[in-house]
């Protein structure tokens, strides 16, 4: 079968959706598909450094197209990337030639819609793989008025491209709850998780001590935020706990990665002048296991009116580490889906005093790891979930759609 992926990020870059995607185009690409990706030339955070503009690794054709990279600074200045990424990916689209299956992910928002239109022109199969909803987010987050104009051109782009596909992957069965209000037929959407790298991803007790080593923090217990920077997941409870903590020298905290409010983390830190936070950028897959394996205590944040909307992934590698979990978000969403266990404990955003309760617990407890999230992280293995997701996009059969956020049965769930 031939196949196409559309996505903004590929490898070699390194944010979430472009790990997945490679991630899937080798799987496919391993059981014999033509996998062909279009992608950007620009690295997702940084857009100074590009990639070739064509290349075949492992097997995969990889179609890198320009753009503009204004970067982050504004909305107009992400909207001017979108655009150009849209109409430079069409124009490319149309000197590739026929495939049976398009895949679409959802960066940039709405790259649903020109997979639509290119599968309704060269008649091919449609699968959309929902990394967050668009423009669901952007109402959500308040850059778009619910009813303006552009919010109605949007959600009617979205609702054409969900009809549209043959099958949809959410990741949570919050974000199928939406998918089926929006009135599509449930039997068209499936849950698949997000999977953890588990190749590169595991407790690295020697990385753990060079990490600490290198960046100065091998005397202290380590609350570490790492992932996208985004306002889908506030900051602010994690950062006035910082502030608060700033006279307790045993206790530092770690921001790693990036995105549009990674910046607004390193100006808290140099307004407060506060030395017991640490901003690194996103690391390496290879050294992955090094940087979680760092933390004593890791820091997973949802905004409230998020959930079924975005889905922060970074649970599930850290389950595999085994460490610690404080969960800042709403009381009902996929991470406490997964259940009431040892290594989870949960804050609503705005109550300072119980997050630096929960710190200090953590802190007066000392470095611990978790087998039973290590057990758990399997249901979340690349083993287990790419063979499903492979199969909702070849279309040998229907998956099974989720009971409960992000857990897979390999049995039929009634809808």
């Amino acid at each position: 079968m031939k196949i196409l992926i559309l996505n903004q990020t590929f490898y070699p870059d390194v944010v979430s959706s472009a790990q997945h995607a490679t991630d899937l185009a080798r799987a496919l690409t391993a059981n014999g598909h033509q996998t062909t990706i279009v992608c950007s030339r620009r690295s997702y955070d940084s857009p100074s450094i590009t990639f070739l503009p064509a290349e075949t690794w492992q097997g995969v054709t990889i179609r890198r197209i320009g753009g503009t990279g204004f970067g982050k600074g504004s909305k107009t200045r992400r909207a001017l990337d979108f655009a150009s990424f849209l109409v430079f990916c069409f124009v490319r689209m149309c000197t590739l030639g026929r495939f049976d299956c398009i895949v679409t992910l959802t960066s940039p928002p709405l790259i649903s819609f020109l997979g639509l239109l290119f599968a309704r022109i060269t008649s091919a199969r449609l699968v959309l793989w929902m990394m967050d909803m668009n423009p669901d987010e952007a109402i959500a987050a308040g850059w778009l008025r619910e009813h303006s104009f552009p919010a109605r051109v949007l959600s009617w782009c979205l609702a054409c491209s969900l009809r549209g596909a043959a099958q949809i992957v959410a990741l949570d069965r919050f974000m199928r709850e939406r998918i089926v209000a929006k009135g599509i037929s449930a039997e068209r959407v499936s849950v698949v998780a997000p999977w953890i790298q588990s190749d590169a991803v595991r407790f690295d007790l020697h990385g753990r001590r060079q990490f600490r080593e290198r960046h100065g923090l091998a005397d202290k217990f380590v609350v570490m935020y790492s992932g996208n920077h985004s306002p889908c997941h506030p900051l602010d409870s994690l950062l006035q706990a910082a502030e608060q903590l700033r006279c307790e020298p045993d206790i530092a905290f770690c921001f790693v990665g990036g995105g549009s409010e990674y910046k607004k983390v390193e100006e808290f830190k140099q307004r407060h002048e506060l030395h017991n936070i640490l901003c690194l950028p996103y690391q390496p897959l290879k050294h992955l296991s090094a940087s979680l394996s760092a933390a004593d205590l890791h820091a997973v944040v949802m905004g409230d009116p998020f959930v079924g909307i975005v889905h922060p992934c970074k649970i599930y590698n850290v389950m595999a580490i085994g460490a610690p979990v404080l969960y800042i978000g709403p009381p009902e969403s996929h991470i406490t889906d997964l259940g009431v266990v040892d290594w989870l404990s949960t804050e609503r955003h705005g109550d300072l005093d119980g997050t630096v309760r929960h710190i200090r617990n953590a802190r007066d407890a000392g470095a611990r790891r978790y087998e039973s999230a290590c057990v758990q992280a399997c249901e979340f293995s690349q083993e287990r979930l790419i063979p499903l997701l492979s199969t909702v996009i070849v279309g040998r059969e229907q998956l099974p759609t989720a009971r409960k956020a992000s857990a897979i049965s390999s049995e039929a769930a009634t809808s």
